[in-house]
């Protein structure tokens, strides 16, 4: 049977309990642009939900307010009915992999756990695991300059989960590797994904990714960034070659590339960068 993307509503779509809402979510920037107005999402324990959507439509706006790294202008982030949450349960990855060009892979991985007053040997096992989970055994002495782009990447993810959080945010993580790698990557974190099943919230410019990795993708408009529609990916786990190459694949690409379209179309005005 042909795959399908269903529409479903923030509130029921996912199959954990909730573990996030976004309530009316509005950010205003001190220069008068408004990068999201009136932003409801839920997001659910287990959830691979990816924010699709063009330039300035405030995806990762949403990822910094999650992460606490800016405060919403309106509106509230629900943490399972309180306003407040541990931020220390949270990674995040960011489109640059940001590590300590001075520190070897081992010292930048250590690094959350070093914050956290974890020594160096307390932290070696927990340390050396994340490594091989990402498959850098043997690279923990290497340096950032010595280091690909796509093992700079893994570095940074490791250095993400090493805390074990329930949640991690990625924004834009593999936009800058090439095709191959980035496909590699996407298997890798989905193998993670499923061993571990945190939660990921995950920003993306690209429908095949987003429909590759995600239960659920969040298809976002511009001027002001918005939730344009919710598309549930209505394919199992776990995902691979067979499956990208699939017609079930292609088809759910179709569709949910119909839907960026209409996001895309629906917005007018001058263009403002809501990041």
């Amino acid at each position: 049977m042909q795959e399908k993307v269903a529409q479903a509503p923030a509130s029921t779509s996912g199959k954990g309990p909730m573990l996030l809402a976004l309530r009316g979510v509005g950010k205003v920037f001190s220069n008068g642009v408004t990068a999201l107005s009136d932003v409801d999402l839920t997001i659910r324990e287990g959830d691979f939900l990816s924010l699709l959507g063009p330039s300035g439509c405030g995806k990762s706006t949403a990822l910094r307010l999650i992460a606490g790294l800016a405060t919403p202008t309106s509106g509230l982030l629900d943490w399972r009915g309180s306003s407040a949450a541990d931020r220390s349960d949270i990674g995040f990855v960011f489109q640059e992999p940001t590590l300590l060009p001075w520190a070897d892979v081992f010292d930048n991985v250590w690094l959350p756990l070093r914050l956290k007053g974890v020594s160096r040997a307390k932290a070696a096992p927990v340390v050396m695991e994340m490594l091989a989970r990402v498959h850098l055994t043997g690279f923990e002495k290497a340096v950032p300059r010595e280091l690909s782009g796509g093992m700079k990447m893994r570095v940074s993810i490791a250095r993400a989960m090493v805390t074990k959080p329930r949640v991690l945010l990625m924004d834009e993580p593999f936009a800058a590797l090439d095709e191959i790698t980035r496909f590699k990557l996407n298997d890798d974190l989905l193998e993670l994904w499923q061993d571990e099943r945190f939660t990921v919230v995950f920003v993306t410019h690209s429908v095949f990714e987003s429909v590759f990795l995600s239960s659920r993708v969040v298809v976002m408009a511009a001027r002001p960034g918005r939730v344009f529609k919710e598309l549930a990916i209505d394919a199992s786990y776990p995902r691979n070659e067979v499956f990208r190459t699939s017609p079930a694949y292609a088809a759910l690409c179709r569709q949910t590339s119909d839907v960026l379209i209409g996001a895309i179309n629906s917005t007018a005005g001058p263009h403002h960068d809501g990041h």
